[in-house]
């Protein structure tokens, strides 16, 4: 019976598994997006969140907590010094996953992991582009404005 047992095991050993999710969030650390399956991307959010929560407090103590989960220096580092700051005031909800379809060999629905903070496209936050609507009169309607107001001006001369 498996009561209580609610994390994927996604036809791996503990081991294997582990290993294959510290990968990943190291690799979701240095290039803050990655694609996979949908089911190791849920996965993924489940081990990775509470690393970045981690993050927040730069101790000692939470530096060695992270590093017995990722085994990687840089990773650690970057999360500390970057991704940590830019998280600061975010509450949770660290990651982004969105669904990219079918893989064509397998046909394994694909999803696309990424840091929530580092999309310019879906952060209301960060930088717009500015927009410059001109609206009103056509060109037409302009043009013969002018042609209007240029013969009045000759007209009254």
């Amino acid at each position: 019976m498996r009561h209580g047992k609610k994390h994927n095991h996604l036809g791996r050993t503990t081991s294997h598994r582990k290993a294959m999710l510290a990968n990943m969030t190291c690799s979701l650390i240095e290039h803050k997006r990655i694609n996979t399956t949908v089911a190791k991307a849920k996965a993924l959010r489940v081990f990775a969140e509470p690393l970045i929560t981690k993050s927040k407090a730069d101790t000692t103590h939470n530096r060695r907590i992270v590093f017995s989960y990722l085994r990687d220096k840089f990773a650690v580092t970057e999360l500390f010094k970057e991704i940590s700051v830019k998280v600061a005031d975010r509450p949770g909800g660290y990651l982004r996953i969105i669904k990219l379809g079918n893989r064509q060999g397998d046909n394994a629905p694909m999803a696309m992991v990424e840091l929530v903070d580092y999309n310019e496209i879906y952060n209301p936050n960060g930088k717009k582009a500015k927009k410059t609507t001109r609206r009103g009169r056509s060109k037409k309607a302009d043009s013969a404005q002018v042609e209007e107001t240029a013969t009045e001006e000759k007209s009254e001369e």
